[in-house]
C-alpha cells in the first residue's frame, strides 16, 4: 500500500463504498419485492422477474452471497480508511478513520440505498439480479460452505432451515389486501371480493326465509283455493305440503303449474299436482354459505329447505339468496324510505317488523346490531329482556333505543328503532 498514492486510495475507498451500497440496496430490494406482483411478471415472461424469482427460491444462498460480498467490501474499506487516516494524522488517524468511515457507511452504504430499495424494490431488484446471478455462479462453493455451517448452527437451536415460509394468505390477510387495494380495484368489485371471503362466516340460518314466512300450498285445501294460490303465485317454485309444513311433499315449478292448470281446468286433479312436484333438497342448519354454494352447484339445485338436527324444517334458502350476499340485492333494497319490513318515520325513527333479519338491517341501514346470537330483532329483544316483552315498553341495545309497539302471539310484531344521533348523521 506504500506505493499507492493517497488520492488513489480515496478513489478505491469510494468505489468500495459504492459496492457496499449496491449489496445493501440489493438485499433490501430482494427481500421487499412484492412476491405476488413478481410471480405475475414472471408468468408474463419478464426476464428480470424470472431471475429474481429463481434467486428467491433459495433465500439462504441469496442472503449468504450478499453478506459475503458486503462484509468483504466493508472490511477492505475499513483497512484502506485506516491507512489513509494514518498517512494524514499518524496514530490519531485510526480513531478519526473509524468515526468518519462509520458515518460514511451508515449514510451512503446502508441507510440511503436501503431506503431507496425499500421504496422501489422492483426497480432495484430486477437490474441487480443480473450481477447477483453471475456472482452466485462464481461464489457458489463459498456460499454453500457458509450455508452448511449456518444451517447446522440453526439446527442446534431447534430450527429447520429447509422449511421455507410459504406465501399462502389467510382469508383475513387477503381481505386486508383487497380493502387496501384502493383505486387499483373499483370499490364495487372490492365489496364483491370481500363478500366472497365473508361467505365462510355466514350460515344458511342467517339468510334463510323462516318457516313461518315460507309461501307454500297445502294440498289438503279445496281445489279452488289451491288454484287461486297457483294463479297468484309470484315465485318460480312453490312448496307443496300436507296440513303442516313439516310434512312437505316437494317443490312445484311454475312451468308445471301452468301446464297442470291448463290441462285440468275442466277436471281438476290433486294427484297430478302431487306427481308433478319435484324432490326436496334438504340443507342442514349451520351450513356455511361457501359450502352451500358449492353443494348447490354440485347437485344442480337452486332451492332447498333448512332442517335442524331433528329433521324439522326451519326455513328456505335459494341460490339467489347466496348470490345476493356477494353482489347485493337483485331487487330494490332499503333506500331510506320503505321496504317489506322497514318504514322510515318523519322523526327519523324506523318502524320495523319483529321478524326483520338483523344482518339485513345492518347491511341496508349501516347499523351494528350483534349477529352472533338471535337472527331477528324479535329474538334480540327477547334475549336482551330475558322474557317476552309487554306492550308498550322500551329497551336500549348498544346505541339503539328500541320501543316495542305491538306484541302478538307471544312475539314482538313491530318495534320503533331510534338510532343514536351519531348513527343518523352517518346516514
Amino acid at each position: 500500500m506504500d506505493d499507492i498514492s493517497t488520492s488513489t486510495l480515496f478513489i478505491i475507498l469510494a468505489v468500495l463504498i459504492i459496492i457496499s451500497a449496491y449489496f445493501s440496496g440489493t438485499e433490501t430490494g430482494m427481500v421487499s419485492v412484492n412476491r405476488y406482483k413478481l410471480r405475475h411478471l414472471a408468468q408474463s415472461g419478464d426476464r428480470g422477474a424470472k431471475r429474481v424469482s429463481k434467486l428467491l427460491d433459495r433465500p439462504d444462498r441469496l442472503i449468504g452471497l450478499i453478506l459475503i460480498g458486503n462484509n468483504l467490501v466493508n472490511i477492505a474499506a475499513s483497512a484502506i480508511a485506516t491507512i489513509i487516516g494514518m498517512r494524514l494524522y499518524g496514530d490519531a488517524g485510526i480513531a478519526f478513520a473509524t468515526i468518519v468511515l462509520t458515518l460514511v457507511i451508515l449514510i451512503f452504504a446502508e441507510v440511503t440505498p436501503k431506503t431507496v430499495a425499500a421504496l422501489n424494490p422492483e426497480r432495484v431488484a430486477m437490474p441487480s439480479s443480473i450481477l447477483i446471478t453471475l456472482l452466485m455462479k462464481v461464489m457458489l462453493p463459498f456460499v454453500i460452505a457458509l450455508n452448511f455451517i449456518t444451517n447446522n448452527m440453526m439446527k442446534l437451536f431447534g430450527m429447520n432451515p429447509n422449511e421455507q415460509q410459504r406465501d399462502a394468505l389467510s382469508a383475513d390477510e387477503l381481505r386486508t389486501i383487497v380493502n387496501e387495494a384502493g383505486s387499483l380495484i373499483p370499490s364495487r368489485h372490492q365489496d364483491m371480493l370481500v363478500s366472497v371471503l365473508d361467505l365462510e362466516k355466514v350460515t344458511v340460518d342467517d339468510i334463510m326465509i323462516p318457516r313461518n314466512e315460507i309461501i307454500a300450498i297445502d294440498i289438503n285445501e279445496e281445489w279452488p283455493a289451491i288454484m287461486k294460490q297457483v294463479m297468484n303465485m309470484q315465485h318460480t317454485r312453490v312448496l307443496l305440503f300436507r296440513s303442516q309444513i313439516d310434512d312437505a311433499i316437494g317443490f312445484l315449478h311454475a312451468r308445471d303449474m301452468m301446464r297442470l292448470v291448463t290441462r285440468y281446468q275442466a277436471e281438476p286433479d290433486k294427484a297430478s299436482l302431487v306427481r308433478a312436484a319435484r324432490d326436496i333438497y334438504f340443507i342442514p342448519e349451520g351450513t356455511p354459505l361457501n359450502v352451500q354454494l358449492l353443494k348447490f352447484q354440485r347437485n344442480k339445485e337452486r332451492i332447498g329447505l333448512v332442517v335442524d338436527e331433528y329433521g324439522d324444517i326451519q326455513g328456505l334458502v335459494t341460490l339467489e339468496d347466496i348470490l345476493e350476499e356477494i353482489v347485493g340485492d337483485f331487487t330494490t333494497t332499503i333506500s331510506g324510505v320503505t321496504s317489506d319490513h322497514v318504514q322510515l318515520q318523519a322523526d327519523g325513527s324506523y318502524l320495523i317488523e319483529g321478524t326483520a333479519n338483523l344482518r339485513e338491517l345492518n347491511k341496508d341501514l349501516h347499523w351494528n346490531f350483534p349477529t352472533d346470537g338471535p337472527k331477528t330483532i324479535n329474538g334480540l329483544i327477547i334475549e336482551a329482556f330475558g322474557d317476552i316483552p309487554e306492550n308498550p315498553m322500551c329497551i336500549v341495545v348498544g346505541p339503539y333505543r328500541i320501543e316495542v309497539t305491538e306484541v302478538e302471539n307471544n312475539m314482538v310484531k313491530t318495534v320503533r328503532v331510534m338510532p343514536s344521533k351519531r348513527k343518523r348523521k352517518k346516514k
